[in-house]
Order: structure tokens, then C-alpha cells, then sequence
């Protein structure tokens, strides 16, 4: 995924680190489940060294907790790791749309309308994973054409922050933000009006926040091969 650190030596590392993620968001893999480096290798046919190395890269986007003597396992954020987040992501949200209510180009207008038909195109074929996908790169988009280098490196820690946390809390298996919402927000910054703008995106934060159940304990974590299986194919060895 975009949005995740990325390793510029290794697709393989690469993989195994956007695998280990979509399994997360998609609620086959658990926080708190155990990442077995001799079962990843396994799984991804490839060597362990690569994979130590993507849970390094994970464990720097914080999505993996790494502990001595007993490795690495799926971060498991808590209530109050949830509410700062997203108290977080809707104060630098509403900052940059104001700013795009500014600065926004016709270009810039025309990449956000298109991405959210690709989102709708998504959800009518009903591609779970790009739905997925392009849910989050559309708040990455914003940020991106904002121009707000601080605020784009600060959101892309809280988007995967926040997507672990929907994976813990999250009511229902597939709900995601959808392009509604979106649309509404685009419309806003198009017509120049920050006030409407910011009031739609702290609307749509805040709606992904309640769809959470914050006083519920996690449901029990799934095994590994279980989890990535949906969505891991198989590989040859030559693909190490």
C-alpha cells in the first residue's frame, strides 16, 4: 500500500509488508496475533532475512510490535490510543482541506473527482481490496496536493494507525469511508468554502469513529496461515 514505508532494494519485502497489512484491515489477521518468522517465510517462499526485514519496516509504521525473547506480533492500540487518533487525524484533516479551499488548482479538482470514481467503481464490483485502498489513498491525496510536507509524513502514520484500530474495533467486517462522503468534501473545497469543507471532514471522521465499539475487548486474534491465506497466492520458490 502507498502509504506504508517501502523498501527500495526488494518487491519481495515489499509484498510480504502490503499482504501482512491488507490482512489486517480486512479482519482476517487480529492485533495481538503472533508473526512467526519461520511460518512468513513459509508462506511467502522466501528467505527469513526478508522477512525480519519487513517486519522492521512494519514495526517503524507501527503496525507490528517487535519484543525480545518473543518477536513480533500485531500492535494492539488501546481506547485511549484510538480516541487521540483520531481527535488527531480530524485537526490536521480540516486543516488541509482548508488549505486546499486556497490553493486547489483545476488539476488538483480533477484528480480527487476521478480518484472518488474509481472508488465508486470499486464498491459497485465490489472489490474489497480497492475499496480498501483507495479509501485511504483519497485522504493521502488531499494531503499530497495540499502541499503540507509535515502534515502528509504526520497523516500517513495516523492512516495506518487508524485502519489498525478499525481492524480491533470495528463493528462490522467491511465497512470502510466511502465516496459519498468523499464527494461531499470535494464539493466543498471546489466551491472554496473552508467552513463547509472542514465541517464535512470532521462529519466524516467522526462517523468512521463511532462506527467503532471503543468499550467492546478484541475479538480473540486468527492464526497466521489462516489469516493471509484470502490473500496471499501461492508462490514458487524461484520468487524468493
Amino acid at each position: 500500500m502507498p502509504w506504508l514505508s517501502r523498501s527500495s532494494t526488494n518487491e519481495v519485502i515489499n509484498r510480504i509488508c502490503d499482504k501482512i497489512w491488507l490482512a489486517v484491515v480486512q479482519r482476517t489477521l487480529r492485533p495481538g496475533a503472533r508473526l512467526k518468522e519461520e511460518e512468513l517465510t513459509e508462506i511467502f517462499a522466501t528467505t527469513r532475512a526478508r522477512v525480519r526485514q519487513a517486519l522492521l519496516i512494519l514495526e517503524q509504521d507501527g503496525l507490528v510490535t517487535i519484543t525480545p525473547n518473543r518477536g513480533a506480533c500485531i500492535a494492539e492500540p488501546s481506547v485511549e490510543d484510538a480516541q487521540d487518533a483520531f481527535c488527531a487525524r480530524i485537526a490536521i484533516e480540516q486543516r488541509l482541506v482548508a488549505r486546499l479551499c486556497q490553493t486547489a488548482s483545476a488539476e488538483d479538482i480533477r484528480l480527487l473527482r476521478e480518484h472518488i470514481d474509481q472508488e465508486r467503481r470499486a464498491h459497485e464490483r465490489s472489490d474489497h481490496e480497492a475499496v480498501i485502498r483507495l479509501s485511504g489513498e483519497f485522504h493521502m491525496l488531499l494531503a499530497k496536493l495540499s502541499g503540507a510536507e509535515l502534515l502528509l509524513r504526520i497523516l500517513r502514520m495516523l492512516t495506518i494507525r487508524t485502519s489498525l484500530i478499525t481492524a480491533m474495533y470495528q463493528t462490522a467486517a467491511t465497512q470502510t469511508c466511502g465516496p459519498d462522503e468523499h464527494d461531499r468534501i470535494l464539493a466543498a473545497i471546489e466551491a472554496r468554502d473552508a467552513l463547509s469543507a472542514s465541517h464535512e471532514m470532521a462529519h466524516h471522521l467522526h462517523h468512521l469513529e463511532t462506527a467503532l465499539r471503543l468499550s467492546d475487548a478484541p475479538t480473540p486474534v486468527s492464526g497466521l496461515r489462516e489469516a493471509l491465506a484470502a490473500v496471499v497466492p501461492k508462490r514458487s520458490p524461484s520468487s524468493s
